[in-house]
Order: C-alpha cells, then structure tokens, then sequence
C-alpha cells in the first residue's frame, strides 16, 4: 500500500537512499529544517515500512562467494509452502524467495562459493525440503543492481 509522502518526506528518502551514511544535520540544512524535524520524519518513514532499515552491502564475490544462482522451485505438496519457506530461511546462502507467477512454487536468489558448492546446496539441503524438481539459472553478472530510485512518487 502506498502512503501519502509529502515534498520533504521525498527528499529525505532520495537524499538517505543515496548515501545510508548521510548524517541528519546535513539532510536538516539541505531541507531547511531541523535536525530534530528530520529525525521525527525518519522514525515515522520506518514505523509506516517506508524505510526498512539500513545496512552495509557486502560484495559476496569478495569473500568468496562466487556463483549466484536463481532457482526455481517447485514442491511434490504446495500445501508444505509455508514449511518450505521457513527452511529456507535456515539456509543463509538463501538471500532471496518469492512467491511468484508462472510454473514455479518459489523462486530463489542464492550465493554459493563456486559450482560444486551450488551442486551441494541444491542437492543436500534444497531437495530435501520437498521438492520436485528445480530449473536452475546461473548468473555470470549483475550488469544493473540498484534500489528503485525516489522521483516524484
């Protein structure tokens, strides 16, 4: 669900979105208000979901995870999709799951240290979990990889 964002709730997102590390004395001066103002609109942009945290962004490749796969899911029983989800989270190379459209139960974003690593994460920990089958796509390059920008919402 959307919310009402008004001009000064835009551009504090746009501003925090593009440096997480800004600090709110800079936000404040640039929207000319206080800082005091721009912390109360932060906190009431994170209660509304708006804003779902911050966070550093590790490169998995630079420490040693480098296969990214997308996988496609699809379970003997749908009716165990609430249980397979709550396995997934137990798998940390996990970093994404949706419940998609199309043929797939589930679909996945997963890092794993290097081919054979993916193999293994497939086979001994994903078919476990119910499934009967996969499609597998491994991705050689994120040529695009950034946050839905904040325009005129």
């Amino acid at each position: 669900m959307a919310h009402q964002l008004d001009s000064l709730d835009k551009k504090i997102l746009k501003m925090i979105s593009e440096d997480a590390r800004i600090p709110f004395l800079e936000v404040a001066r640039a929207c000319n208000v206080s800082g005091a103002a721009i912390h109360q609109r932060i906190q009431k942009l994170s209660s509304l979901g708006v804003i779902k945290g911050s966070q550093f962004i590790i490169d998995p490749e630079k420490i040693g995870y480098e296969t990214c796969a997308y996988i496609g899911l699809y379970l003997k029983d749908p009716g165990t999709f609430d249980r397979v989800v709550e396995e997934l989270k137990k798998i940390p190379e996990v970093v994404e799951c949706h419940y998609t459209t199309g043929g797939y139960d589930l679909f996945i974003k997963l890092f794993a240290r290097n081919n054979h690593d993916l193999l293994t994460i497939i086979h001994d920990r994903l078919q476990p979990l119910g499934l009967s089958r996969s499609e597998t796509i491994v991705a050689f390059n994120a040529v695009i990889d950034r946050q839905l920008p904040v325009r005129d919402l």
